[in-house]
């Protein structure tokens, strides 16, 4: 059943798809377009940067579709460094040929969900090789965690941010909300997003997409809830089409390769950019998976922590033929009895008994 899944999920291309239809039969390549966020530049460091200090990154700068004065183009002057963002990513689309077109992600990791808190709690080597196998340690529950005060803390923040850049900046409200199917993202995506003034055109009605899920370890905090408990978590949820009431990729005996995981990622942003014809996209996600998506995206590493947002513009163009890659999906991870003594990069859990499941090397939680 996981390999049907699977199969369905990578071969979702352009050929199946009818919105950008010229997309059929060709590859979909991805660049981010640099010199408008902070995040594009590599002197900006991912660990201390934190969007709500820096207008989330957008740069002060002109562009060519600036008006030559102030009372030109513009009513009332000059506006906003958004609005005159956005008024050049339109241009971008009207000028770019029917085989390319640019889209602005905003992508946010969820809140501290109660399995980074047991992280931090149990020490890294001690949770990926035995704790992360529970589902929970008789106080908290960690099994498709919700968040903890301080991820709820982290959704509030975002969700007065978002209020203060769309009423006094300017910032286009989304067109097209995503979420993992996890429940601390759409928990998250909920509360970021709550009771904003939004255009009726755009308010927040969030589509649960499989392949934005965290890459499928055995941890259980990567097994998701049922299409049913999923959607009482959020008003005017929606699901994508095939979306499987019980999770079928989570088995808790093998954990997804960073290859496969990569590979979905690409299908995922395949999905979007052919079915949606949005240009504003707002995507609640994981650590590791924006990763894979910024990794599909041609854009430098920046690894979110908890609650943080990152934006992209995006070019898409299509290219040739999609070509085939051969790779391997599934993979054993360490695991321990008992919680373990240490880790030790590429060898796995030195655990504190004799017995150890498998010997590759575990991967911190996202």
């Amino acid at each position: 059943m996981r390999f049907t899944v699977l199969t369905s999920l990578l071969t979702l291309t352009p050929a199946v798809l009818a919105d950008w239809r010229i997309a059929k039969g060709r590859e979909i390549e991805y660049s981010s377009v640099e010199g408008f966020f902070l995040q594009d530049n590599s002197s900006t460091d991912a660990a201390s940067f934190d969007y709500a200090n820096w207008n989330f990154g957008l740069v002060n700068r002109t562009y060519t579709t600036d008006p030559k004065h102030k009372s030109e183009g513009f009513k009332d002057g000059y506006k906003t460094q958004w609005e005159r963002f956005e008024k050049y990513v339109d241009h971008l689309n009207r000028k770019a040929p029917k085989d390319t077109q640019y889209k602005v992600l905003v992508m946010g990791r969820h809140g501290e969900g109660w399995h980074n808190a047991a992280e931090t709690y149990y020490g890294t080597p001690a949770w990926n090789c035995y704790w992360s196998l529970q589902t929970g340690n008789g106080t908290a529950n960690w099994e498709d965690p919700l968040l903890t005060d301080a991820g709820l803390r982290e959704a509030l923040k975002a969700n007065a941010y978002f209020k203060s850049r769309f009423e006094d900046h300017g910032m286009p409200p989304f067109e097209s909300y995503y979420t993992s199917p996890l429940a601390r993202c759409v928990i998250t995506a909920r509360e970021t997003f709550a009771n904003l003034r939004l255009p009726s055109s755009r308010r927040f009605e969030p589509v649960v997409k499989e392949s934005f899920r965290e890459g499928v370890s055995i941890h259980t905090c990567d097994h998701r809830s049922s299409r049913a408990y999923i959607s009482t978590l959020s008003p005017r949820i929606s699901f994508e089409r095939g979306f499987a009431e019980h999770d079928e990729l989570w088995t808790g005996d093998e954990g997804e390769t960073a290859e496969h995981q990569l590979a979905r990622s690409k299908a995922v942003l395949d999905d979007v950019f052919v079915r949606d014809d949005a240009t504003w996209v707002s995507i609640t996600s994981h650590s590791g998976e924006i990763s894979k998506l910024l990794t599909t995206l041609n854009h430098r590493a920046f690894r979110l922590s908890t609650g943080q947002i990152i934006p992209v513009l995006v070019k898409a163009k299509l290219v040739r033929e999609e070509p085939t890659a051969t790779y391997v999906s599934w993979t054993t991870e360490a695991t321990c009895h008992a919680p373990p003594m240490t880790s030790i990069s590429g060898q796995g859990c030195v655990c504190s008994g004799t017995t150890t499941l498998a010997s590759t090397a575990a991967t911190a939680t996202a």
